[in-house]
């Protein structure tokens, strides 16, 4: 291969790094509960945030199955290992997977059909903080909140240290997951959604619960709104 092959082919990978960078969407991670939270991101890591602190994130355009959460009630060594009392990610700081439930997630897919970004928050697998999930540019003025007293009502048999779990992640089964694909809703998933009607309350809840923002936009995820 020439020099000025491989010329091309670096000038073209880096114009693609720059170009990513140049389209990657920005999320500001806000924590506005009283106590520490160490919020989690995937992809993205992890971070400790005090009292009134924020994490900007950036995430490249075409980010697909991306989610950003709260971990509470955590220690962490020098080394960045520990344990969260909820949203634990196989106890490291820098998270290299999704978290443990109970979590209330914001979840995100950026530039998909149509150049269209599409964005939920899921109590699926449970809840563990207040949260707000709202577009902050690209001309789309979304919200998507869940700050109902859900760990205070929580039903009995979902109550956990610290937040309230999903159905699927307590009784494991396909009413519950959905799957086989076949399911609806269940008084479980009703307790969450008369609370936070936005929210993704069962995997088939789809309609009422996904929206849309154009490519480009930036966001902020709100803990204790």
């Amino acid at each position: 291969m020439s020099l000025f092959s491989n010329l091309y082919i670096s000038f073209f990978l880096v114009s693609i790094i720059f170009q990513n960078l140049a389209n990657a969407a920005r999320f500001d991670v806000t924590n506005n509960c009283p106590d520490t939270v160490w919020a989690a991101a995937s992809p993205g890591g992890g971070r400790q945030l005090n009292h009134g602190e924020t994490w900007p994130l950036d995430v490249p355009a075409g980010t697909t199955q991306a989610r950003i959460w709260a971990r509470t009630g955590c220690q962490f060594d020098a080394s960045g290992r520990g344990r969260c009392k909820t949203g634990d990610c196989n106890g490291l700081l820098q998270c290299q997977g999704y978290g443990a439930a109970p979590n209330t997630l914001a979840e995100f897919a950026l530039n998909q059909y149509m150049n269209m970004d599409f964005i939920d928050m899921s109590v699926i697998d449970g809840f563990n903080v207040p949260m707000e999930f709202s577009s902050t540019s690209g001309g789309c003025n979304r919200v998507i909140k869940c700050t109902a007293d859900i760990i205070g009502q929580c039903p009995n048999e979902l109550k956990v240290d610290g937040g309230c779990n999903g159905a699927c992640p307590v009784f494991k089964t396909d009413e519950y997951c959905c799957n086989s694909g076949n399911c609806g809703p269940t008084n479980y998933s009703r307790f969450f959604k008369e609370r936070c009607p936005d929210v993704y309350s069962y995997p088939k809840d789809d309609p009422t619960s996904t929206f849309t923002c154009p490519g480009g936009t930036n966001y902020k995820v709100v803990f204790c709104p």
